[in-house]
């Protein structure tokens, strides 16, 4: 499997000091946050292209159909506008060659769960085709069930296949995250492997009364390791996209290149043991 870094892991670099970081660590793709991205995405391709760097999953500008509780990260309010958005970053980002484009349903919030699930579903139902347009993989992506009421009404494998069977849209995969779905056995994992469009790594802390996210293998845990030997055991062979959401007191205090190197060494020591 190839190894990649989510642009969030590095919060307070610039696109082009991400691209030399990574590229100088050794990692083979780069995980893109659109609000990264500057303007001229001929140059960025460039860029990325001299410093032989693929591109792993895309985050798009406004990540949710529904808003997100989560400060800085809300956007506009309203859905219709929201869905217009993704679609043209999905338009946008295909630019790029990614392995997927992915989004979240975003929380119910104040809306009862049946009608969030029919703007949800309209959602994904209109990416999809900007999707299938632009000739790109499009990834809905659960998250963990802590998360539900600021980020996803979508916290299993299983929410997110119904959902998506609910839409009619057999095409769209799931967006894996092992720090989002660390609760989920590696066999729920395994039994979708054809479906997965892209692999979000990092651990919990051991500290469960923290929020941020670690380096696989960082706190001691294993199921970031687990779940991935049972996607490689099912014939899944995307990029381990290692992304960190973190404090400036911690993971996000270290400079890109710090940053980099030790995601590098962190998820070097799991796909050294693959098959």
């Amino acid at each position: 499997m190839k190894l990649s870094l989510s642009e969030i892991s590095t919060v307070g670099a610039s696109f082009e000091e991400d691209v030399r970081a990574y590229a100088a660590a050794g990692f083979d793709g780069i995980g893109i946050w659109e609000s990264k991205l500057p303007a001229d995405d001929a140059t960025n391709v460039v860029l990325l292209r001299e410093a032989g760097l693929g591109v792993a999953s895309c985050v798009p500008l406004v990540p949710s159909i529904l808003p997100l509780g989560l400060p800085g990260m809300e956007g506009p309010p309203d859905p219709a506008e929201r869905i217009e958005t993704l679609r043209t970053s999905i338009r946008r980002l295909a630019a790029y060659d990614p392995e997927c484009v992915l989004c979240l349903t975003g929380p119910a919030g104040e809306l009862d769960e049946e009608r969030a699930r029919e703007i949800a579903i309209q959602g994904l139902r209109d990416a999809a085709a900007a999707a299938r347009d632009a000739g790109v993989r499009f990834g809905l992506e659960p998250a963990t069930p802590r998360q539900r009421d600021t980020v996803s009404f979508v916290n299993s494998v299983a929410d997110a296949v119904a959902l998506l069977d609910e839409a009619g849209l057999p095409e769209v995969g799931i967006m894996v995250d092992t720090y989002n779905l660390w609760h989920e056995p590696p066999a729920a994992l395994a039994a979708v492997a054809d479906r997965v469009t892209g692999l979000h790594v990092a651990d919990q802390p051991a500290d469960h009364t923290r929020d941020d996210r670690v380096l696989p293998g960082e706190d001691g845990g294993t199921r970031s390791d687990e779940q991935i030997h049972a996607l490689a055991a099912a014939g899944w062979n995307g990029y381990l996209d290692v992304e960190i959401f973190s404090t400036p007191d911690r993971f996000w205090g270290l400079s890109p290149g710090e940053a980099a190197r030790r995601a590098h060494a962190a998820i070097s020591s799991i796909a050294q043991t693959l098959p």
